[in-house]
Protein backbone atom coordinates (compact mmCIF):
# COMPACT_ATOMS: atom_id res chain seq x y z
CA UNK A 1 0.00 0.00 0.00
CA UNK A 2 1.94 3.35 -1.11
CA UNK A 3 1.87 6.45 1.47
CA UNK A 4 2.18 10.24 0.96
CA UNK A 5 5.62 10.90 -0.82
CA UNK A 6 6.37 6.83 -1.79
CA UNK A 7 7.70 6.64 -5.13
CA UNK A 8 7.64 4.33 -8.01
CA UNK A 9 9.97 4.06 -10.85
CA UNK A 10 9.79 2.54 -14.59
CA UNK A 11 13.32 1.53 -15.59
CA UNK A 12 11.88 0.41 -19.16
CA UNK A 13 10.04 3.37 -20.05
CA UNK A 14 12.03 6.31 -17.75
CA UNK A 15 8.41 6.98 -15.86
CA UNK A 16 8.11 8.34 -12.22
CA UNK A 17 5.22 8.25 -9.77
CA UNK A 18 5.49 10.28 -6.84
CA UNK A 19 2.27 9.68 -4.97
CA UNK A 20 0.33 12.67 -3.25
CA UNK A 21 -2.92 11.71 -1.99
CA UNK A 22 -3.51 8.15 -1.88
CA UNK A 23 -6.17 5.88 -1.96
CA UNK A 24 -6.26 5.36 1.82
CA UNK A 25 -6.13 8.99 2.44
CA UNK A 26 -8.62 9.69 0.69
CA UNK A 27 -11.38 6.37 1.55
CA UNK A 28 -11.09 5.64 -2.67
CA UNK A 29 -12.44 8.71 -3.81
CA UNK A 30 -9.26 9.83 -5.36
CA UNK A 31 -5.76 9.11 -6.40
CA UNK A 32 -3.61 11.54 -6.79
CA UNK A 33 0.60 11.69 -7.85
CA UNK A 34 3.05 13.07 -9.25
CA UNK A 35 3.94 11.76 -12.96
CA UNK A 36 7.97 12.90 -14.88
CA UNK A 37 8.42 11.35 -18.14
CA UNK A 38 11.47 11.84 -20.01
CA UNK A 39 11.89 13.73 -23.18
CA UNK A 40 10.47 11.47 -26.13
CA UNK A 41 8.48 9.54 -23.89
CA UNK A 42 4.85 8.47 -23.72
CA UNK A 43 2.47 6.19 -22.12
CA UNK A 44 2.94 2.68 -24.14
CA UNK A 45 -0.66 2.41 -25.11
CA UNK A 46 -3.72 4.02 -25.88
CA UNK A 47 -5.95 2.90 -23.15
CA UNK A 48 -9.75 3.26 -21.51
CA UNK A 49 -11.07 4.16 -17.63
CA UNK A 50 -14.12 3.32 -17.84
CA UNK A 51 -15.56 4.23 -14.46
CA UNK A 52 -13.17 6.82 -13.84
CA UNK A 53 -11.91 10.46 -15.03
CA UNK A 54 -8.65 11.47 -15.17
CA UNK A 55 -7.27 14.90 -15.09
CA UNK A 56 -3.65 16.14 -15.93
CA UNK A 57 -2.61 19.31 -14.93
CA UNK A 58 1.07 20.02 -16.17
CA UNK A 59 3.79 21.19 -13.67
CA UNK A 60 6.47 21.41 -16.36
CA UNK A 61 7.92 20.88 -20.12
CA UNK A 62 4.68 20.15 -22.34
CA UNK A 63 2.77 17.40 -22.82
CA UNK A 64 0.73 16.25 -26.11
CA UNK A 65 -2.33 14.32 -24.83
CA UNK A 66 -5.03 12.55 -27.45
CA UNK A 67 -8.73 12.64 -25.70
CA UNK A 68 -11.07 10.90 -27.85
CA UNK A 69 -10.26 12.10 -31.68
CA UNK A 70 -8.68 15.59 -30.23
CA UNK A 71 -4.66 15.78 -29.96
CA UNK A 72 -4.37 18.92 -27.35
CA UNK A 73 -0.89 19.93 -26.41
CA UNK A 74 -0.64 21.53 -22.85
CA UNK A 75 2.31 23.68 -21.20
CA UNK A 76 2.89 24.99 -17.28
CA UNK A 77 -0.58 25.36 -15.98
CA UNK A 78 -2.55 24.03 -17.88
CA UNK A 79 -4.94 21.40 -17.55
CA UNK A 80 -6.53 18.60 -19.64
CA UNK A 81 -9.62 16.34 -18.22
CA UNK A 82 -10.17 13.02 -19.82
CA UNK A 83 -14.00 12.36 -19.00
CA UNK A 84 -14.95 8.27 -17.93
CA UNK A 85 -14.90 5.65 -21.03
CA UNK A 86 -13.05 7.70 -23.36
CA UNK A 87 -9.39 6.69 -25.37
CA UNK A 88 -6.43 8.80 -24.12
CA UNK A 89 -3.08 8.71 -24.17
CA UNK A 90 -0.12 11.06 -23.27
CA UNK A 91 3.28 11.78 -24.71
CA UNK A 92 6.32 14.25 -23.60
CA UNK A 93 6.12 17.00 -26.64
CA UNK A 94 9.09 19.01 -25.70
CA UNK A 95 12.84 18.62 -24.89
CA UNK A 96 12.81 18.43 -21.21
CA UNK A 97 11.83 16.05 -18.90
CA UNK A 98 7.88 16.29 -18.47
CA UNK A 99 6.40 16.73 -14.84
CA UNK A 100 2.38 16.46 -14.77
CA UNK A 101 -0.11 16.55 -11.86
CA UNK A 102 -2.51 13.13 -12.62
CA UNK A 103 -5.72 12.64 -10.48
CA UNK A 104 -8.32 9.87 -10.54
CA UNK A 105 -11.85 10.01 -9.75
CA UNK A 106 -12.76 7.19 -7.98
CA UNK A 107 -9.65 5.77 -7.22
CA UNK A 108 -10.72 2.00 -7.56
CA UNK A 109 -7.52 -0.19 -7.48
CA UNK A 110 -5.58 1.94 -9.81
CA UNK A 111 -2.71 2.75 -7.33
CA UNK A 112 -2.21 -1.17 -7.12
CA UNK A 113 -2.26 -1.09 -11.34
CA UNK A 114 0.77 0.83 -11.09
CA UNK A 115 2.48 -0.86 -8.47
CA UNK A 116 2.67 -4.10 -10.13
CA UNK A 117 3.51 -2.78 -13.34
CA UNK A 118 6.13 -1.12 -12.11
CA UNK A 119 7.17 -3.98 -10.23
CA UNK A 120 7.32 -5.85 -13.13
CA UNK A 121 9.20 -3.36 -14.90
CA UNK A 122 12.26 -3.28 -11.72
CA UNK A 123 12.53 -7.04 -12.47
CA UNK A 124 13.08 -6.74 -16.25
CA UNK A 125 9.54 -8.49 -17.36
CA UNK A 126 8.39 -6.07 -19.60
CA UNK A 127 9.33 -5.50 -23.90
CA UNK A 128 11.23 -2.26 -24.64
CA UNK A 129 8.47 -0.85 -25.52
CA UNK A 130 6.71 -1.80 -21.88
CA UNK A 131 4.71 -4.41 -22.15
CA UNK A 132 4.09 -7.42 -19.98
CA UNK A 133 4.53 -10.98 -21.81
CA UNK A 134 0.92 -11.71 -23.33
CA UNK A 135 -0.28 -13.73 -20.88
CA UNK A 136 0.91 -11.51 -17.96
CA UNK A 137 -1.05 -9.11 -19.94
CA UNK A 138 -4.11 -11.26 -20.25
CA UNK A 139 -4.06 -12.11 -16.47
CA UNK A 140 -3.41 -8.71 -15.81
CA UNK A 141 -6.44 -7.11 -17.99
CA UNK A 142 -8.84 -9.49 -16.19
CA UNK A 143 -7.91 -8.31 -12.78
CA UNK A 144 -8.14 -4.49 -13.19
CA UNK A 145 -10.70 -4.40 -16.12
CA UNK A 146 -12.66 -1.68 -14.17
CA UNK A 147 -9.78 0.52 -13.98
CA UNK A 148 -8.43 0.45 -17.40
CA UNK A 149 -8.94 -1.39 -20.79
CA UNK A 150 -7.85 -1.81 -24.74
CA UNK A 151 -9.55 1.26 -27.15
CA UNK A 152 -11.83 0.25 -29.68
CA UNK A 153 -13.05 -3.02 -28.61
CA UNK A 154 -16.04 -3.92 -26.76
CA UNK A 155 -16.09 -4.44 -23.45
CA UNK A 156 -17.73 -7.35 -23.81
CA UNK A 157 -15.69 -8.95 -27.09
CA UNK A 158 -12.51 -7.95 -24.60
CA UNK A 159 -14.01 -9.58 -21.69
CA UNK A 160 -14.86 -13.08 -23.85
CA UNK A 161 -11.18 -12.92 -25.61
CA UNK A 162 -9.18 -12.09 -22.47
CA UNK A 163 -10.47 -14.95 -20.55
CA UNK A 164 -9.46 -17.70 -21.71
CA UNK A 165 -6.41 -16.34 -22.18
CA UNK A 166 -5.88 -15.34 -18.53
CA UNK A 167 -6.81 -18.48 -17.63
CA UNK A 168 -3.75 -19.99 -19.50
CA UNK A 169 -1.69 -17.48 -17.81
CA UNK A 170 -3.08 -18.54 -14.61
CA UNK A 171 -2.12 -22.13 -15.06
CA UNK A 172 1.18 -20.90 -15.86
CA UNK A 173 1.80 -19.07 -13.02
CA UNK A 174 1.38 -15.55 -13.90
CA UNK A 175 -0.19 -13.70 -11.14
CA UNK A 176 -1.88 -10.06 -11.35
CA UNK A 177 -1.06 -9.28 -8.18
CA UNK A 178 2.43 -10.03 -6.21
CA UNK A 179 2.81 -9.02 -2.91
CA UNK A 180 6.13 -8.29 -3.39
CA UNK A 181 5.39 -5.20 -5.79
CA UNK A 182 3.41 -3.62 -3.11
CA UNK A 183 6.49 -2.05 -0.80
CA UNK A 184 7.14 0.73 -2.42
CA UNK A 185 9.33 3.80 -0.63
CA UNK A 186 9.54 7.35 -0.01
CA UNK A 187 11.22 9.36 -3.20
CA UNK A 188 15.20 10.47 -2.76
CA UNK A 189 15.35 13.93 -2.13
CA UNK A 190 16.58 16.34 -4.19
CA UNK A 191 20.20 17.08 -2.58
CA UNK A 192 21.27 13.65 -2.69
CA UNK A 193 19.56 12.15 0.35
CA UNK A 194 19.24 8.77 1.47
CA UNK A 195 16.06 7.94 1.26
CA UNK A 196 15.12 4.39 0.20
CA UNK A 197 14.20 4.25 -3.42
CA UNK A 198 11.29 2.57 -4.79
CA UNK A 199 13.34 -0.59 -5.95
CA UNK A 200 15.43 -1.14 -3.34
CA UNK A 201 14.30 -3.18 0.10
Amino acid sequence: MARQGDALENPVTGERIVFGRTTADSGGAVLSFAYFLPAGGSVPLAHVHPRQEERFEVVSGRARIRVGRRLLRASAGESVVVPRGTVHRLWNDGEDELQVLVEFRPAFRTEEGFEQLFGLARDGKLSRRGFPHPLQLAVMAREYRDEAQFPLVPTVVQRALIAPLAAIGVRRGYRAVDPRYTEVGPAPDREGGTGRRADQS
